[in-house]
């Protein structure tokens, strides 16, 4: 069998230079004998491995990832030359934790298990060993597949795979639903290094016989969490148990759930955890604030946000599809270059949206949460989250899509006044507490909420008062004292006062009641 992946030696890297077209045989041959395969995988699709509970396996104790030094270069890594090459023409040097703690392991061809929240530079992660120890080969099918939720998250991934490909007989074939078959089929006809892809579409392609696993020795599962979540698992476990058993398995997820942990002790042999902490190391960066707004007022305050920030480009999420199309419609007259995107428009169009917006034609983007995982734009400077999301783990996934990599970034909330206890959780979630925004001037609620920059209420006029404190003027004249014949003294004891109150004393204050919610959600109201 022709080198598809360098052998996983300990500390040994091959940094040989590439094959080009006119290797011989023999050549091929010699390389072929210098190749090891990685040991077989046990066969961990039996029930006993299935009900294997993962919180006692060993196999799954977190390892610490390694401390970030910026001193540490990718070169410290000891990827080959070509991909350093690579990595050196696109600008980039120096590693993120996650990438520092992924790449020794899966260089070294073991199974890793990388948790870690978006916009941290994971995908470079899993793709960077995966070239390093790539060799061209005349294999029919891939020799790498990559999972992933969402077509917008593949297509971002197979340009990442391309950027850093360490040669140009390197290709990449992203396949997934919603457009035509013809793009995707000549492309695997033709023959390819790497499959990215959702799933479903991959299914399709293995029951057309028009994609073969039998030659796979890498493969990724990238957003696992997500995957999950929207009912992939099936398909995973099908395409998983087509692969072969001599493989190298990645798995990278925000979360680990027991779902995810039923996966790993099934399909992945004695994986290497890499738990990043802190849990959300994308917000750091991220300057978080939230205005209090009605829900028939947005419109009117997107229109100020805008126009007091300024910014160079805005993604705007939704929470529904037929409430982004109405807000376009009322965005549009108001900015030029905007447009809005979710999963009922053609993948054609989507994907014309995405390029026009990477390249700055478009500033202005409305968008749902199926997006919030597969946009990737360089330099995108605000996130409004006109709607807060219902599912509080999207809210770190929309605004990771600003101040990536550790770049400054902008997120504003909008949150109406019962929606207080939410985004308590949004800030027990993210540990942090969310500064509340105001623009001077404007109200945007009918119930007013007080603020540290708003101005203290002015004080009522005072009023005039006899010598038993009864009150004996008003705006309006002076005050009939009712039930009181002429010269007859006011009453002095409050009637519904305890039997020994002191005579002209008022009633202890009465302790407020609120509900179990209402106490909760009192400084958000």
């Amino acid at each position: 069998m022709e080198p598809v992946l360098t052998p996983p030696t300990d500390g040994d890297f091959d940094n040989s230079p590439e094959l080009d077209d006119e290797t011989t045989d023999d050549e091929t041959n010699e390389l072929d004998d210098q190749s090891a395969e990685p040991d077989d995988l046990e066969d961990s699709s039996s029930d006993a491995a299935d009900e294997a509970d993962p919180t006692t396996d060993p196999d799954h104790e977190n390892a610490p990832p390694p401390e970030t030094d910026l001193a540490v270069t990718f070169a410290d890594l000891k990827l080959n030359r070509a991909v350093l090459d690579a990595l050196d023409h696109a600008g980039y040097t120096h590693p993120t934790p996650i990438q520092e703690a992924v790449i020794p392991p899966a260089l070294l061809g073991k199974d890793v298990i990388g948790q870690a929240q978006t916009g941290t530079g994971k995908t470079a992660a899993y793709i960077l060993p995966f070239l390093a120890r790539w060799r061209p080969h005349k294999l029919k099918g891939p020799i790498g597949l990559v999972m992933t939720p969402t077509r917008e998250l593949a297509l971002q991934v197979a340009k990442e795979a391309e950027k850093f490909a360490p040669s140009s007989r390197f290709s990449t074939v992203p396949v997934y639903g919603g457009t035509g078959m013809q793009k995707q089929l000549t492309g695997l006809a033709r023959g390819c290094d790497l499959v990215v892809g959702t799933p479903g579409r991959m299914l399709d392609h293995l029951r057309r016989g028009s994609m073969s696993l039998d030659h796979v020795r890498y493969v990724v599962l990238d957003e696992a969490d997500r995957m999950l979540d929207i009912g992939f698992r099936p398909d995973i476990e099908r395409i998983l148990k087509r692969c072969p058993l001599k493989r190298q398995t990645l798995l990278m997820s925000a979360t680990v759930p027991d779902t995810i942990k039923r996966l790993v002790n099934r399909y992945m042999t004695d994986p290497t955890h890499l738990h990043m902490t802190p849990a959300t190391p994308t917000v750091d960066k991220i300057r978080q604030s939230y205005f209090t707004v009605d829900a028939d007022k947005k419109m009117e305050l997107l229109k100020l946000v805008i126009a007091r920030e300024k910014p160079r480009q805005c993604l705007i999420f939704v929470e529904r599809k037929r409430w982004a199309d109405n807000l376009y419609r009322e965005l549009k007259r108001v900015v030029a270059k905007a447009a809005v995107i979710h999963g009922d428009l053609p993948q054609s169009q989507r994907e014309k949206i995405m390029a026009a917006f990477r390249t700055g034609e478009i500033k202005y983007l409305i968008a749902t949460d199926v997006m919030s995982r597969g946009i990737d734009v360089e330099g995108l400077s605000h996130v409004v989250n006109y709607d807060l999301p219902i599912d509080i783990e999207n809210y770190v996934h929309r605004i990771g899509r600003t101040g990536r990599i550790g770049r400054d970034g902008i997120a504003i909330a909008f949150a109406t006044p019962e929606q207080g206890g939410l985004l308590t959780d949004i800030e027990s979630m993210i540990n942090r507490l969310i500064e509340r925004d105001e623009i001077p001037g404007e109200w945007y609620t009918s119930r007013r909420v007080s603020s540290p920059t708003s101005p203290p209420p002015a004080p009522p006029p005072p009023v005039k008062r006899d010598e038993h404190g009864w009150g004996v003027e008003d705006d309006f004249g002076p005050i009939e004292k009712l039930g009181t014949a002429p010269g007859e003294a006011p009453p002095t004891d409050d009637p519904f006062a305890p039997p020994d109150a002191a005579a002209g004393t008022a009633p202890p204050a009465r302790k407020a009641v609120y509900g179990k919610n209402r106490r909760r959600y009192s400084d958000r109201l």
